[in-house]
């Protein structure tokens, strides 16, 4: 697997583009909900280079990660590509557009809730992800 650059749009985008194909299919409904999410402009990527982080992901996906002639990502890939991803607004963007994405054909699949956990609770444990409330 290709290694990014903390916090650049290439890691973020490749994160988008896991959770886009991590259950198996890209669903159209799942483009059009990353467009409503905003994600790409947020991270200054355009849609074409967007596709070429996609491509690059499957690529890698296809020669590091099948086995018995599936897609298996192990906990520790998926934890070092999130780790590319330390900035906490950055993470809390992704995680929104990351759920906006598994919601958008109405099926939660076991990998797409697996990825989210591990978001969720590798993001969560660090500190600054939890914005605090402010007292009024």
């Amino acid at each position: 697997m290709r290694h990014y650059e903390e916090n650049t749009a290439s890691a973020a985008g490749r994160i988008v583009a896991l959770a886009m194909v991590v259950d198996g299919a890209l669903a159209p409904s799942e483009l059009r909900a990353l467009t409503r999410t905003r994600l790409l402009e947020h991270i200054d990527i355009d849609i074409d280079t967007f596709h070429g982080l996609l491509e690059d992901l499957c690529n890698d996906l296809l020669t590091s990660s099948v086995k018995q002639g599936h897609v298996e990502l192990a906990p520790a890939t998926i934890d070092s590509l999130l780790g590319e991803v330390t900035d906490p607004d950055l993470r809390r963007r992704l995680l929104r557009a990351m759920w906006a994405i598994a919601d958008a054909d109405g099926v939660l699949a076991d990998a797409e809730a697996t990825l989210l956990a591990r978001a969720c609770a590798m993001w969560s444990a660090e500190s600054r992800f939890i914005k605090e409330s402010v007292d009024a």
